[in-house]
């Protein structure tokens, strides 16, 4: 088993749990009126905007959880053939600038960036391991 792998996986998946979960709590629920989907942003957003925006970042979510689900899988000895390590640098690299962006659009302030940097560094370590 690759530990490194599979602590990213881990990660991510607690990562995108969070990320939902906070978003809802404190983002959504002042957007939403009686129904699922939030549809208030009035003056700044229209509803179609709300309803994107909502769409997208659990979209973020379930992208962060295929990701974990991954890692988590690829994470276990298999008798095929190995997975060359530039596939999995790929993943890091993506993590770590996804990890950037949040850490410089928010100037540090969303604790965000600190987790998707935890998962690329793993996933770089487990592409060597």
């Amino acid at each position: 088993m690759n530990g490194y792998l599979a602590a990213a996986g881990g990660l991510a998946l607690i990562v995108g749990a969070v990320h939902s979960w906070l978003g809802e709590r404190l983002i959504f629920r002042r957007l939403r009126r009686h129904s699922f989907v939030p549809t208030e942003g009035a003056p700044l957003l229209r509803e179609p905007q709300v309803r994107i925006l909502w769409a997208t970042w659990h979209v973020a979510t379930a992208l962060g959880w295929g990701i974990g689900g991954a890692l988590l899988w690829l994470s276990q000895p298999s008798p095929g053939l190995p997975l060359h390590p530039a596939a999995l640098l790929a993943l890091a690299a993506g993590m770590v600038a996804s990890a950037a962006l949040v850490l410089v659009g928010t100037r540090g302030q969303h604790p965000g960036w600190a987790g998707l940097l935890g998962v690329g560094v793993l996933v770089a370590l487990g592409a060597w391991a």
